[in-house]
C-alpha cells in the first residue's frame, strides 16, 4: 500500500514543481494554430476526394 502512496505522491510532486505549463497566451496561439492546420488538411482531402470521385465518374460513364 505504501507503494501505491509514494506513486501519486511523486505524480503529484512532478506536475506541481517539475513540470513547465504554458501560459494562457501561449495555449491559445498554439490552439489557433493547430485549428488552422487542422482546416488546411480538411480542405486539402476534401480537394482530392472531390477530384477522385470526379475522375473515376468519368471513368466509368466511358467504360459504360
Amino acid at each position: 500500500m505504501s507503494k501505491i502512496v509514494n506513486y501519486f505522491k511523486d505524480v503529484q510532486n512532478e506536475l506541481v514543481n517539475k513540470t513547465s505549463w504554458p501560459t494562457w497566451s501561449e495555449l491559445q496561439s498554439s490552439a489557433l494554430v493547430v485549428m488552422a492546420a487542422s482546416a488546411i488538411i480538411a480542405a486539402i482531402v476534401f480537394g482530392m476526394d472531390y477530384s477522385f470521385e470526379k475522375v473515376l465518374d468519368m471513368v466509368y460513364n466511358q467504360l459504360y
